[in-house]
């Protein structure tokens, strides 16, 4: 009896240490290409990779409509918005 467990066990080894030799190693490969997709990723999102070589103004919104556009925005997200006075849990008007 523990020879016929030990049998599939010596063939399963076998099997093992035939197919690891016949294995190429992709290691080296992997290496290589390691990161590519994060590469690819962040070029894709570069649009203009020279921007910061431009010497041209940023054709836009002047500063006091802006700084003024800012102070609304900073104003209207400060104040809370207005609470109704009373409501009512349950179905109105049914009798």
């Amino acid at each position: 009896m523990r020879h016929l467990l030990s049998l599939p066990l010596a063939c399963t080894l076998a099997a093992c240490a035939l197919n690891t030799a016949s294995i190429t190693p992709t290691t080296p490969q992997w290496d290589r290409n390691f990161g590519a997709a994060a590469r690819a990723t962040l070029a894709q999102q570069v649009m203009h990779a020279d921007a910061g070589r431009n010497g041209d103004p940023v054709a836009g919104m002047d500063g006091r409509a802006a700084h003024a556009a800012y102070e609304r925005y900073q104003k209207a997200s400060s104040e809370p918005s207005p609470q109704p006075s009373a409501f009512t849990i349950g179905v109105s008007g049914a009798k």
